[in-house]
């Protein structure tokens, strides 16, 4: 596959790409999904899936992807799903930890298997004998940057009222894997494809933060990846792709959040030293220099708030993006629309909005 060509995301062209980017309905993937939920590259899939569940497959054809590709959680894909021997696969990626992950896994696994049972099975959930279904296994893949421990198992009872003093009927357990890099040195070493992803991540961020530059800091993680690794050629093969995805998972908005804190805090921090070091007969000094300070901080102040409405632009975008990605799961699927908001996990404070442009 010859590789897309694609212009640097420079100052000038970066906000247009992106923008094209969000309204591609194709280039929703996350990294993660793209990588290893991707029928093109199932032999990863399979990687994965024999580190997680210990057993040791080798044909990838014997992988049956059935992710559901009209369900969207924050703009982008995010979950794979897949049918392999006796066992129904249910992954889902997140940079944030997400306690409500069982409820979603909960409603996705329904859906999957209500598509399971009419093209399998057909009406014999109705039978007086017994059925068998494949055995399902919930994993969520976490790399967020806060901290977590390499295993945590989320439950769905959890999330019900008074599951402390009655056990519910319905439980989902979900297993958090932490595959940031560094965690989980025994699933890394059984699957190196997942290894380098978190390598390749690791390097992303660190690059980022460093240059500020999302695309310049994939294109050197990309190029400083051994050439023998598994995901290179994968990586190679699409990088405009692989770089615009970073670029979408990159929160330049909480990075400019970051930065108006630290710039405060440690303005705020001089202008006390300079109180209590300054002699008594400074301090008419230290005031000029504190109001010169706060005028900064004023301007600094106006740029982060000009900064602000262009990222809420962009949120608006995003939000209309969510409202069509609902009405297409709406039709798609014969859902009301609050099923489709239920599935989407669309905020309660949203949905009325919703459904005056929906319905």
């Amino acid at each position: 596959m010859t590789e897309e060509k694609n212009p640097e995301l420079t100052k000038d062209t970066e906000l247009s790409e992106f923008c094209d980017y969000l309204t591609n309905r194709e280039n929703k993937d996350r990294l993660f999904k793209f990588i290893f939920g991707n029928e093109k590259y199932k032999h990863v899939t399979l990687s994965l899936y024999n580190a997680i569940s210990g057993r040791n497959y080798t044909n990838p054809e014997d992988i049956e992807l059935n992710t559901i590709e009209d369900v969207l959680y924050m703009g982008m894909k995010n979950d794979i799903s897949f049918l392999i021997g006796d066992m129904m696969n249910f992954y889902e990626h997140q940079s944030s930890f997400n306690p409500n992950m069982p409820m979603r896994m909960f409603v996705y696994a329904g859906m999957i298997y209500s598509k399971y049972i009419g093209k399998v099975t057909k009406r014999r959930i109705y039978s007086t004998v017994l059925q068998k279904f494949p055995l399902p296994k919930c994993f969520c893949f976490y790399n967020g940057e806060s901290k977590k421990d390499d295993r945590i198992v989320l439950s769905l009872k959890d999330a019900f009222t008074d599951s402390d003093i009655m056990e519910p009927d319905i439980d989902v357990k979900v297993t958090m894997i932490n595959i940031n890099y560094g965690h989980n040195k025994k699933l890394m070493d059984s699957c190196k494809p997942l290894n380098e992803y978190a390598w390749f991540v690791d390097r992303m961020r660190s690059y980022t933060k460093e240059t500020g530059n999302p695309d310049k800091a994939a294109d050197k993680a990309i190029d400083e990846m051994p050439d023998d690794w598994t995901i290179k050629s994968i990586l190679l093969e699409n990088r405009s792709e692989v770089k615009r995805m970073w670029l979408t998972e990159y929160n330049a908005e909480e990075h400019l959040e970051t930065m108006k804190e630290d710039a405060m805090y440690f303005a705020m921090e001089e202008a006390r030293k300079i109180v209590e070091e300054e002699m008594a007969g400074e301090i008419a000094e230290m005031r000029a220099q504190f109001k010169k300070e706060e005028e900064r901080l004023k301007g600094e102040s106006e740029r982060i708030k000009g900064e602000s409405e262009r990222f809420r632009n962009e949120s608006e975008r995003a939000e209309e993006q969510n409202i069509r990605s609902v009405k297409a799961l709406m039709v798609k699927q014969n859902l009301s629309a609050e099923m489709a908001m239920d599935i989407l996990d669309v905020p309660m404070d949203k949905r009325e909005v919703y459904k005056k442009i929906l319905l």
